[in-house]
């Protein structure tokens, strides 16, 4: 079996599942970490270890992280805490957002939201090669001077793995002083990331998209004091984010980040594997196109379409081989549809149909990618 959808979620590494079952056998296992008790002290300092280690697979500060149930909540978490301030002011007094539209759903359905009260929204278009309009950004902030209230652009997109220009776009929201917020979700253990270095506000993650359970994730602040109180209760996570710790799901979570960072220099490695890959699928003698190909993209994603053919075929022809692979987000899989990525880039509609995605780790790679060829040749070439 291939599993070949490691941007919709990551298997869980066999070595968190291995601490998990040995944590699971452990006595004095469970209790509230915010207890002041000896147990809830333990799990209140594991807690903390994993805040650390997740701080280096980051390259933040540890303070700057906290903890929540995954990455749509940490995107609500950023706007209400930016957008929040403003609510009961009168429409025209209240600022505007800019985003992409190839953004997630989490984030397109977010910003949908504070448009409907009264937060007008603007979205920037991206080009051919995946990549947003930086012009565009430019235009929007000069026509709304004052008026931007936050930039929210992801970081890697999550079908095409098409890295967005995120420094670029820090250094534009500087110069205009914005809030930039990134959802890094598809690009946190994918390849090296330094939140320190990239000038963002704000940056999200989820412990499923890293081998950790699902369930668990975190927001990143530059400035932690920005943040808004989100969920209301015990004043857990300094008072921001209320609610008894899944500590469990975090310790896996740091667990995961420690090895990612131990294997940094093997995940990297996997571009080179993925463009042999590309080149020998565009051999094998039918149209193909490779989406976002002349961008820089995350190591293992290929999203590539066999125009003629029907993406749900292809997909339920390789899962008969056992080789899973998607037709574009989880998301929005199972509803035969042109992705709105797809539709923004401006791709042809027969290429919009036609497309498959295909997400690996750097574990076997060569090896899986291999499979994967050979059964594509044998579906398109040798039927």
């Amino acid at each position: 079996m291939i599993y070949a959808d490691y941007n919709g979620s990551a298997p869980l590494n066999e070595d968190i599942k291995n601490f998990l079952i040995e944590r699971l056998n452990e006595n004095e296992n469970f209790a509230n970490p915010n207890a002041s008790h000896k147990i809830g002290n333990r799990l209140t300092r594991r807690i903390e270890k994993s805040r650390k280690s997740l701080a280096n697979l980051m390259g933040c500060k540890p303070g700057q992280i906290f903890f929540n149930s995954g990455a749509s909540e940490g995107i609500s978490h950023v706007f209400h805490s930016i957008l929040d301030p403003y609510v009961c002011l009168p429409k025209d007094q209240k600022p505007c957002i800019i985003t992409s539209d190839i953004e997630h759903a989490a984030v397109l359905k977010t910003a949908e939201y504070w448009d409907s009260k009264g937060f007008n929204l603007h979205q920037i278009g991206s080009k051919e090669d995946g990549t947003i309009k930086l012009d565009h950004l430019e235009s929007l902030l000069q026509k709304h001077p004052g008026k931007i209230g936050l930039i929210s652009i992801m970081a890697a997109n999550n079908e095409t793995g098409v890295i967005q220009p995120y420094k670029e776009i820090s250094e534009i929201a500087k110069k205009y002083g914005i809030p930039f917020f990134s959802d890094t979700t598809q690009y946190i253990g994918k390849t090296p990331f330094n939140f320190e270095e990239t000038g963002m506000d704000f940056a999200v993650s989820s412990s499923h998209k890293i081998g950790g359970l699902i369930g668990s994730g975190f927001v990143v602040a530059k400035d932690p004091t920005l943040l808004r109180t989100f969920i209301h209760g015990g004043g857990q996570e300094t008072g921001v984010r209320a609610g008894t710790q899944n500590y469990i799901g975090i310790e896996c979570m740091g667990k995961a980040a420690n090895k990612l960072l131990e294997e940094m220099e093997h995940i990297c490695e996997l571009k080179s594997h993925r463009e042999k890959f590309e080149k020998s699928l565009k051999a094998i003698g039918v149209d193909c196109y490779v989406v976002g190909e002349s961008a820089p993209r995350l190591p293992g994603t290929t999203l590539i379409s066999f125009p003629g053919y029907s993406s749900k075929e292809l997909q339920a022809k390789l899962e008969s081989s056992d080789i899973f692979v998607t037709t574009s987000s989880a998301c929005s899989d199972s509803k035969s549809r042109i992705s709105h990525v797809i539709k923004s880039m401006g791709l042809p509609t027969e290429v919009g149909l036609a497309v498959i995605r295909i997400s690996i780790c750097h574990e076997k790679a060569e090896e899986n990618y291999q499979e994967i060829l050979k059964n594509i040749r044998t579906l398109l070439v040798e039927k």
